[in-house]
Formats: C-alpha cells, sequence, structure tokens
C-alpha cells in the first residue's frame, strides 16, 4: 500500500509533533548499467543515500534535538531504526520518528499538526478523514493516555494513515478503524495499569489540591512533568519494536485486501451486490467493534444473523464439504429426474421458498450451492441449515433438520416447495461410494402448487435444454448458465426503468415484453421471474436511474 503511518503527540511545551512512523519503500526496477567510469566518490555517495533511511541523518540535526523534550522523542538520533523486508515483494518497511524523505516530512507534518488540532471529531476521540490533492487525503484517529502527571490526567494522542489515493483510503476505512483500535486499546490498557499503580502509590488529585499555586511559578512546577514518553506512560520496554510489527503488518495487510481487476465492459449486476454486501458487512462489523469499545456488547438480532449468512456459503468451500453432495445442476438433476428437477427449478426462478430437511447439512448446502447458480446474487437470500422455520421473506433457501415441522400456512401455500431427505434402510451389504447418492438417500418433493411447470418461464426451457445436452461439459453448461443470467438481468432493467422509473401503463408495458420476447407460452411465468429479478438490482443501479429520472 503507497501509504504512510505515523503516530503523534500534543506535547504541552511544543505542540504538536511526529513520533514514529512507518513507511513502505518498494524495491527500484531494475536498470541496465550505464557505460563509463566508476568515481570512488559516488559509491560512498550511492551507500550513504541506501542508509539515508536508517540512519535519519537529514531529520536529527542538533537544532531539531534541542527543540525535543522526552515527550516529543521516540527514538535517539543515534538508532538505526527497524526495518522488515517482505520476501515475497521484496518492499522493505522503514520505522523511525520522522520519514526519510523531506517532502514526506512536511507532508506528515501537516498531517500531524491539523490531526490534533482543527481536524477532530465530536468528544475529540474517534475516527476523522481529511487532506487534499496537493498534500495527500488522511486518516486519522485521536485517542487520549493516561498519564497521572498530565494536566487533566491525559495526554492527546493520534495515528494517521497519509495517502495519495483517495479512493483507496476512504475504502480502507472500515479496515483500518478496526485495526487501530485494537493498537489504540492495546496502548490504552497497559498505560492504565501504570497510572493506576503509580496512583495507588502518590495520588496526584489530593497532592495538586493541597499544593499552593502561583501564576509565576507554574511553567516551571510543570516543566518537569511535560516530558513523559510514551515509553514511560505504559512501562512497555519494547514499544517502540511492537508499532513497528503493527504499522508494517498494516501497510501489508491494507495493500493486499484490495485488488485491482481488470473487467471486459462494465461490471455485471452480480459484481456490483456482491461489493454492496461486502461493505455492508464491513460496516456492520466495524459498527460492533466501536459498541465494544464505548462499553456495550450488543448481540445482533434473528433478522439480522439471517441477514449476514446471505450468500456466505459459495462455490469456494464446496470442496470442504464433508459426506455425498451435489456437484453440479446436472448432477442433482440426474438424482432427482428430470420431472421433478424442473418443479423445484421452476419455484426457484419464480422466487418461491425452496425448503431442504434432513439429517445431512453437508448434502443440503451442497444442493443449495449449485441451485443458487440459477439465480441473480441479489435474489439469493439463504439459511443453510436452521433449527427452526424462518419467513419466506427472510430466506428463499431454508434448510432445516429432520424434526422441526412445516407450518400449516407453508405446507398448504402453492408459493412454497419441500424436499423431504430421508435415509434410505440397507441391509448388509457392500459400502457405496459418496458420489452414489440416491443408494444412501430418498428425496420425496412436495408443494400445493398446482400451476402447470411444463410451458415455462422460457429461461427455464433453455436450461433444460443444456443440462439435458449430454455432449456439453458441466463447465460449457456453468458458461450459457451466465450468458442466459445475463441476458434475463438486462431484460430485467429495461423493465424496471420503463415501469418503476417511467411510470408507464399496463398497455405500453405490455408491447415491452413482447419487444423483450416474454410473451407467448409462459408468458405468465416469464413475467413472475422479470418482477421477482427486479428485487436482485443493485441499490447502485436503481439509485443511478432515479437520479438520472429527476435530472430530466
Amino acid at each position: 500500500m503507497n501509504a504512510l503511518v505515523a503516530l503523534c503527540h500534543f506535547c504541552e511545551l511544543h505542540g504538536p509533533r511526529t513520533l514514529f512512523c512507518t513507511e513502505a519503500v518498494h524495491p527500484p526496477s531494475p536498470s541496465p548499467p550505464q557505460p563509463g567510469p566508476v568515481i570512488p566518490g559516488d559509491r560512498d555517495r550511492e551507500v550513504d543515500r541506501e542508509g539515508e533511511g536508517l540512519t535519519m541523518r537529514a531529520n536529527s540535526s542538533a537544532t531539531q534535538r534541542a527543540d525535543m523534550c522526552e515527550g516529543c522523542r521516540s527514538l535517539p538520533a543515534s538508532h538505526p531504526g527497524f526495518v522488515s523486508v517482505d520476501s515475497e515483494t521484496g518492499i522493505r518497511y522503514l520505522s523511525h520518528q520522522h520519514p526519510r524523505q523531506q517532502q514526506l516530512f512536511s507532508v506528515v507534518r501537516q498531517a500531524c499538526v491539523r490531526s490534533l488540532s482543527c481536524e477532530v471529531c465530536p468528544g475529540r476521540e474517534g475516527p476523522i478523514f481529511f487532506g487534499d490533492e496537493q498534500h495527500g487525503f488522511v486518516f486519522s484517529h485521536t485517542f487520549f493516555i493516561k498519564d497521572s502527571l498530565a494536566r487533566g490526567f491525559q495526554r492527546w494522542y493520534s495515528i494517521v494513515v497519509v495517502a495519495m489515493d483517495r479512493i483507496y483510503l476512504i475504502n480502507s476505512w472500515p479496515f483500518l478503524l478496526r485495526h487501530l483500535r485494537l493498537t489504540i486499546q492495546s496502548l490504552q490498557n497497559t498505560a492504565l495499569k501504570v497510572f493506576d499503580s503509580e496512583q495507588c502509590v502518590c495520588p496526584q488529585r489530593a497532592v495538586r489540591m493541597n499544593s499552593a499555586f502561583s501564576p509565576a511559578v507554574f511553567p516551571h512546577q510543570r516543566s518537569g512533568n511535560a516530558a513523559r514518553s510514551l515509553t514511560s506512560l505504559t512501562q512497555h520496554p519494547n514499544l517502540w519494536a511492537s508499532l513497528h510489527s503493527s504499522f508494517s503488518w498494516l501497510l501489508k495487510a491494507c495493500g493486499s485486501r484490495l485488488t485491482e481487476k481488470l473487467l471486459e465492459g462494465a461490471p455485471t449486476e452480480d459484481t456490483l451486490v456482491l461489493i454492496e454486501r461486502q461493505t455492508e458487512q464491513e460496516e456492520e462489523m466495524s459498527g460492533w467493534d466501536g459498541a465494544e469499545g464505548g462499553g456495550s456488547n450488543p448481540q445482533p438480532s434473528q433478522s439480522e444473523s439471517v441477514q449476514a449468512k446471505d450468500f456466505q456459503f459459495d462455490d469456494g468451500r464446496q470442496e470442504d464439504l464433508l459426506g455425498p453432495k451435489f456437484k453440479s445442476l446436472r448432477h442433482l438433476r440426474q438424482v432427482l429426474g428430470a420431472s421433478d428437477f424442473r418443479q423445484l427449478a421452476w419455484h426457484v426462478l419464480m422466487g418461491n421458498q425452496v425448503i431442504w430437511r434432513g439429517a445431512d447439512p453437508g448434502l443440503i448446502q451442497s444442493a443449495f450451492n449449485v441451485l443458487k447458480a440459477l439465480l441473480p446474487v441479489g435474489c439469493v437470500r439463504a439459511v443453510p441449515y436452521s433449527p427452526h422455520y424462518e419467513e419466506a421473506y427472510r430466506c428463499n433457501f431454508l434448510g432445516l433438520s429432520p424434526d422441526v415441522p412445516i407450518p400449516a400456512h407453508v405446507s398448504s401455500s402453492e408459493f412454497s416447495m419441500l424436499v423431504d431427505v430421508l435415509n434410505v434402510e440397507r441391509g448388509c451389504v457392500n459400502p457405496v461410494s459418496d458420489d452414489d447418492i440416491l443408494s444412501l438417500y430418498q428425496f420425496n418433493i412436495s408443494s400445493a402448487n398446482t400451476q402447470p411447470t411444463d410451458k415455462g418461464p422460457t429461461l427455464l426451457n433453455k436450461i433444460d435444454v443444456a443440462l439435458s445436452n449430454e455432449n456439453l461439459s458441466v463447465e460449457v453448461v456453468s458458461l450459457c448458465l451466465l450468458c442466459l443470467k445475463e441476458e434475463w438481468m438486462n431484460k430485467v432493467k429495461v423493465l424496471f426503468k420503463f415501469s418503476k422509473v417511467d411510470g408507464r401503463g399496463k398497455e405500453d408495458t405490455q408491447k415491452v415484453l413482447a419487444l423483450l420476447g416474454a410473451t407467448g407460452p409462459g408468458e405468465e411465468d416469464n413475467v413472475r421471474l422479470l418482477k421477482f429479478w427486479m428485487t436482485g438490482l443493485s441499490k447502485l443501479y436503481k439509485s443511478h436511474l432515479m437520479t438520472a429520472c429527476r435530472l430530466n
């Protein structure tokens, strides 16, 4: 990550000061040697430049040392600093009191002053974002450290992350906030123990109340108390080495969590929905961490727990499931039979609740893993395995243990389907492989729906043709299904824009459906499918259409 992390302190004698900073130095790109004579002096200067980041000679002049007290200093001028090398990328993480480059020194100095003076959040403790294109953008988190000798018994610090990429820094807000809070809480807890022990020996509040106050001698009385270093406040013998490890890991982890990908064309709706869900989950985790830091420990509600599980199972975890499992849609079709599979797929595409009840959670989860490929990501709301029934508005894929009863209003509804997975009783026969699911289980499918499923929707007819064609491999069928979903998602976008945004009447909507090829045999199923898939559109796309409509 092209950023810099710095710990700053507001000194009572000298104002805002930078205590410790960590920066990432990328290895230089190899360049061919230039012809010409080698001058001995040049070689010495090259070695000197390589060690500039460690010795910090440019930032440790005698004038600067004279302006620094113990509270403003982290490492002595003779200290070489800390270096960590990433063996995979060759990036070096250098830590010292000041950056090694004069330009970075000015940027960090300005970020330090702003974070401890004008750019603070309400309460003076917490995160804030500021910056500009010229001086960089800053994520700052201010906090207090307990000190029995300080004014108000506490000192003010901040940790700043400086980067030139505003979008990257904003997208990293939840990650940075979560991990910086861990570092800050560790410092505060360590300093609090030292503070309590010092107060037990000599309570400073009583001493100050009983001592005579004189404005003339007050600066001289406080001159000895204003210079306590962070090492003294925490009594941590390896404080700066520990901060170097934390800051180096933060730069490496934050740089690797977000990567650029080359997309062929605009991102799909599934990609947008996944990004939105990931952002929401990070914000929820950040909010829970913040509440825990404030002393409370909120428990998410049942609906929040269900939403948090939406689409968390994916094909990447399919291999981790133990026991028998469905490998693909074609495999599921072969096990259930063409007729039962079509009925199951029809309920999935229509948005009805599909319930699997059985004693093998792995088998049920594998069934959901392959069935979710029929729907856009935004339409999938799943509870893989639950000890009690969940309502249809919370999930359209529901896995239940075998002893869970189905409510009467659900079993009699045409908008639900139940698949009971029963164990097959076998005598003393040879053991069977996990792939032979039919020899292990029996599947009973039931639904109150009386509408025929052999006419449509058109998408299901095309999927059925692709799955029944044995000349097509599983990979080809998957790509075919992906193209079909994109085709129908484009139809959904047109219908949403025409009916929801523009507010056209039923007659005009019918003409659009005919233009989209959604009329004819299975027209009713096509319309139901399109309306259900509208719920899978991303919030970004919907807000974009609504904004464009208002501007027009």
